[in-house]
């Protein structure tokens, strides 16, 4: 069993809608606390997201200093020869979490479980959400400033998978990860060939002469009918069974499995905790197995 540091990355400066900075504490307050080592929460600053509504670069002096805090916090956790599992928060929060991991581990593949493709740069977003850009950004598909707090690798796109895509905007965004490389698992790949074969080779690809695997889930890959509680939903995702069945891989592959992000629960959005619940089932699932 791995040691587990608990990291809260209490932020949603990466997204124009509020509430998934408390779902960290939400989650934290439900599970198991005798499978954890230490719960360490990082807050973001209070801002006023309006004033940032027309920016292309929305609240990215903030997004940068939360980062930076929170980049250090995972990596302190990992030089501590502790398991790093960190509950966002938006998935910008990930910039952080995932670069430290490969900060310490050098070379890691990435499994990134998400509707949207989240590869933009500052030249192809529209809406200027900060949460659109981390895979990009740990990929280092264009030097970005929203990794400046780093000194190290980044994650190789050959190694780079992205599962359960369905809402990534065209042209710009899609051609982005075309360029880069990355391979994409679309949410329709993972009903036609099955999510043994699917997650089976998602491992396979990021972890071909790699270090080992970070993975990062978001929760808005589940079909919004199933799972309301996130910020961006996408219509058309994957059921609860597909869902769970990627953390049992997870745990088939958790020699492999370096750091785990859980990310974009947001409770003022969910609908008689229903998201909340499958959130603990997945983290109850991890801490009981890793």
């Amino acid at each position: 069993m791995k040691s587990i540091n608990i990291i809260g990355a209490c932020s949603d400066l990466g997204v124009h809608i509020d509430g998934a900075k408390l779902g960290p504490e939400v989650l934290e307050s439900i599970i198991d606390k005798a499978k954890i080592n230490e719960i360490i929460n990082i807050y973001a600053k209070d801002i006023n997201k309006e004033l940032e509504k027309n920016n292309k670069q929305k609240n990215l002096k903030s997004v940068n200093e939360f980062n930076s805090k929170l980049y250090s916090a995972v990596l302190d956790t990992i030089n501590s020869d502790f398991f790093p599992l960190t509950i966002g928060g938006d998935h910008s929060i990930a910039i952080a979490s995932d670069l430290a991991s490969i900060k310490k581990y050098k070379n890691l593949g990435i499994i990134w479980f998400d509707s949207h493709g989240d590869y933009h740069t500052f030249e192809t977003t529209t809406s200027g959400n900060i949460h659109g850009l981390p895979f990009a950004t740990i990929t280092n598909y264009k030097k970005s400033i929203l990794s400046n707090f780093h000194s190290g690798n980044y994650f190789n796109p050959k190694n780079a998978v992205l599962v359960g895509g369905r809402d990534i905007d065209e042209p710009f965004e899609l051609e982005n990860l075309k360029n880069a490389g990355v391979t994409v698992f679309s949410t329709e790949d993972i009903h036609k060939f099955g999510t043994d074969y699917i997650y089976s080779k998602a491992f396979d690809i990021a972890s071909a002469g790699t270090n080992g695997v970070h993975v990062s889930y978001d929760l808005d890959v589940i079909d919004p009918k199933l799972a309301p509680g996130v910020s961006i939903p996408a219509k058309n995702g994957i059921s609860l069974e597909e869902a769970y069945d990627f953390v049992t891989h997870i745990i088939k592959n958790k020699e492999k499995v370096k750091s785990f992000d859980l990310v974009e629960f947001n409770p003022l959005l969910d609908i008689n905790d229903v998201t909340q619940k499958i959130a603990q089932q997945i983290l109850s699932y991890l801490l009981n197995n890793l």
